[in-house]
């Protein structure tokens, strides 16, 4: 194909293509006398470019996955760029106005305690007077516990707190990945199939990684509220006997 064929079965326009492959986002065509050709590959990398664009990708982005994954094919390279990306939850987020969080909140909606949930990464500032409720079932678990009495601020600061350990348990899930699936890959002959292997580990590692800190953090709370009970029922009991 000629750059003007190529760019028609792309859909795109041949300056486009011409701006791709200047950014070394295409390869280079195979020049006879004064002409480059173009084949599949090249259709093939185009349409990748396209798919990951629409996946909100920019070329910059989109330029390093194609230089730390050359011996992927796109398909092969998109499917495992689309299982990297995506989030570790079925959970949807939801969009609201900032009037209706307040109204949810309450009296206790400060604009520092907003401020503090945003520092948080649990909600995104949209503009417009509009915000991204990144987990509803964590705002849904924060205003249960206004109903107990809790106050919205020391809900969040516990929130605060376990955010901080989940970091420490998503770091050693990733660096697990790194170190045991990802070296042993990179340092072998890469082929499409071991691209598809690849994605099918990271995969896996989501349920496994959720299932393991629910099971540890099941275990671990049941000794923490056992032992915090019996202290406060010996507590109850020598102040009886006074």
């Amino acid at each position: 194909m000629t750059v003007d064929e190529l760019a028609r079965r792309a859909g795109m326009t041949v300056r486009n293509v011409r701006a791709h492959q200047s950014r070394g986002l295409l390869q280079p065509p195979q020049v006879r006398g004064r002409t480059g050709y173009y084949g599949p590959d090249h259709l093939a990398r185009l349409e990748f470019i396209k798919e990951l664009q629409a996946e909100g990708f920019n070329l910059e982005s989109i330029r390093r996955i194609l230089e730390n994954a050359p011996e992927a094919s796109p398909q092969e390279a998109l499917d495992f760029t689309r299982a990297l990306t995506a989030p570790f939850s079925e959970e949807r987020s939801e969009i609201v106005s900032v009037d209706e969080l307040a109204e949810r909140w309450g009296e206790q909606a400060t604009p520092e305690l907003r401020r503090k949930v945003l520092k948080l990464g649990l909600m995104r500032d949209l503009g417009d007077g509009r915000v991204e409720v990144r987990t509803p079932r964590l705002q849904r678990a924060s205003e249960e516990l206004a109903e107990l009495g809790v106050p919205l601020e020391a809900a969040i600061e516990v929130i605060r707190v376990l955010k901080r350990h989940s970091e420490a348990v998503a770091r050693a899930y990733a660096d697990l990945f790194v170190e045991r699936v990802w070296r042993p890959f990179e340092r072998g002959e890469r082929t499409d199939s071991d691209w598809s292997d690849l994605r099918d580990a990271l995969e896996r590692l989501r349920p496994l990684a959720a299932q393991s800190l629910l099971a540890v953090f099941q275990v671990v709370m049941t000794d923490t509220v056992e032992e915090t009970m019996d202290r406060e029922l010996g507590r109850i009991a020598k102040r009886g006997k006074r």
